[in-house]
């Protein structure tokens, strides 16, 4: 078993077994973009240590100890010195196919020097209990991933965000999030962490308060995603952090979509020579034999507007506003329609927004993982809805659209003929379908 993999550009690495955040690391390094350094410990590692129990076999406790050498190295740091200034790092999941949010992430790991190496095999050890936390195994569920992986853990030098007034935060999306236009989407929050950013817990700002902030590492970014986004061939979904007016990348991966902003980012990709017609399909083609829908909805809330937010995910539902997640998971089951409503999501709550029909935030931005396993699902999502939102929707019945951004009380049949540009697009996507249904036969002909 091989335990360690050092992240430093090479070719030929193995996304099984090191899995995608891994992977992106190391493609950026191999780029000579600004990324700290980092190493993996492999899923291989991973099912070792569930096989012994839950213990960190000897092998990968000395691969652990390798990597943070090679870390000291790169860093000129020391893990665990009393003196100076010691490497810290973090310590991130890292599964085959992207799970965001569902496994555990720790910072900081190495800040008391007495117990930094305890600290260090702690961590790693709750990152591969991690997959099979109850989050995890419901995301699994809902999405058809095999249990039998496990997840690779990325051990990474720490850039830290909070430094000072230049230091700070962000995620960037090549293209929309939410729509799928061609142009880039980010937020910013300023003196933070990135785990401040992406759990929801706190409201960014838009990217451009970054270009007024620092126009040069904006500017800097901008240029590196459409590299990223050139090389993987697909949009990209990157986080960043500026220390002291530096940028650093930590995670570049394959933005997710809703099905109708997956497909406009498709078709343009084509038309930009990026992909082909069949990467077209693959991507964004129908699951399970379903044709993708049109994203323009049945229906129109009417009834007066009780709060507003930013649009997270696309999609009008209709429920009773809960704000237990508990209690949510309990009368879905019940076959009650329930929209989730709380401050912020915690990854705790996914089994409750997989059971709501919409979820609605107080705080959090479109780029927490919330908002991206909302629009994996196809769940209406709305976020930053305000101080008091929650309170204010309690136990009412309600109508959340996710493309606005409005929650209503009440909804209503309304014709609606116009042609929307993701329309258009959904039109050349089912052209593409119908000319490769045509050619299946002829293949099968021209072979008997």
């Amino acid at each position: 078993m091989t335990a360690l993999v050092w992240l430093d550009g090479r070719k030929g690495l193995d996304p099984l077994q090191i899995g995608g955040k891994a992977m992106g690391i190391n493609t950026m390094r191999g780029m000579g973009l600004p990324v700290p350094p980092a190493f993996a410990l492999t899923i291989d590692a991973c099912r070792s240590y569930h096989r012994a129990g839950r213990n960190l076999p000897d092998q990968t406790r000395a691969a652990l100890a390798d990597g943070i050498g090679c870390l000291e190295q790169a860093t000129g740091r020391s893990f665990g010195a009393r003196n100076g200034c010691p490497l810290r790092v973090s310590v991130r999941s890292g599964s085959a196919r992207s799970m965001p949010g569902m496994l555990d992430t720790v910072l900081d790991v190495g800040t008391a020097p007495e117990t930094a190496w305890e600290a260090l095999t702690t961590a790693v050890a709750a990152v591969f209990d991690s997959w099979w936390s109850t989050r995890a195994v419901a995301y699994r569920r809902a999405h058809r991933i095999s249990d039998d992986g496990g997840t690779a853990v990325t051990v990474q030098a720490m850039v830290f965000g909070d430094a000072d007034d230049d230091s700070g935060t962000g995620v960037l999306f090549t293209r929309h999030p939410v729509t799928g236009a061609s142009e880039p989407f980010g937020e910013w929050l300023p003196r933070a962490r990135g785990e401040d950013l992406v759990s929801g817990r706190k409201s960014p700002q838009p990217l451009s308060a970054l270009s007024e902030k620092l126009p040069a590492v904006h500017r800097e970014l901008l240029s590196i995603a459409r590299q990223l986004e050139t090389a993987s061939r697909w949009a990209q979904d990157i986080e960043f952090t500026v220390e002291r007016g530096h940028l650093w990348l930590l995670q570049t991966r394959d933005a997710h979509f809703s099905t109708v902003a997956a497909v406009r980012v498709a078709v343009a990709l084509e038309r930009d020579g990026l992909i082909d017609v069949d990467e077209v399909l693959r991507r964004a083609g129908p699951r399970d034999g379903a044709r993708p829908d049109r994203s323009r909805s049945l229906y129109r809330a009417t009834g007066k507007v009780l709060a507003r937010g930013l649009p997270a995910s696309p999609g009008i539902a209709a429920g009773t506003v809960v704000t237990d997640p508990a209690e949510a998971e309990e009368r879905a089951a019940a076959g009650d329609d329930v929209i989730l409503a709380c401050l912020s999501t915690d990854p705790q709550d996914v089994p409750a927004m997989y059971a709501a029909r919409a979820v609605v935030t107080e705080v959090g931005g479109v780029t927490s993982h919330a908002a991206i396993v909302c629009r994996e699902l196809g769940r209406p999502c709305i976020v930053g809805c305000g101080p008091n939102a929650v309170t204010a929707l309690a136990g009412h019945s309600v109508t959340v659209d996710g493309a606005s951004g409005e929650i209503t009380a009440g909804i209503r049949p309304a014709a609606d003929g116009t042609e929307t540009e993701e329309d258009l697009d959904l039109t050349v996507l089912h052209t593409w379908l119908r000319e490769r249904q045509r050619d299946v036969p002829r293949q099968e002909e021209a072979g008997t």
